[in-house]
């Protein structure tokens, strides 16, 4: 598994026009301040605020027979029911 990490910042000088846009943000959407700056931090930097789903923290995780069982829980999914397609 992934260690925890998280960054925590101060940030000083904040242009009062930016307190205000985000403390009326934190009012309209009912979030908390830290998720809102969060947001703006991360949409101001190009990336998504959609979490990857690219499985990485679990790849190797695994024990040869959770992998098994797994891979037979796929195969099971690729067989078509007959019946249902009457």
């Amino acid at each position: 598994m992934k260690k925890n990490t998280s960054k925590q910042y101060t940030i000083r000088n904040i242009p009062e026009n930016v307190d205000q846009r985000l403390r009326r943000r934190v009012k309209e959407s009912g979030k908390s301040f830290n998720q809102v700056a969060l947001e703006a931090l991360t949409l101001g930097t190009g990336q998504s605020l959609k979490p990857l789903r690219d499985f990485t923290e679990i790849i190797g995780s695994l024990s040869p027979k959770e992998a098994e069982n797994l891979e037979e829980e796929i195969r099971l999914q690729h067989q078509i029911d007959p019946d249902l397609w009457k």
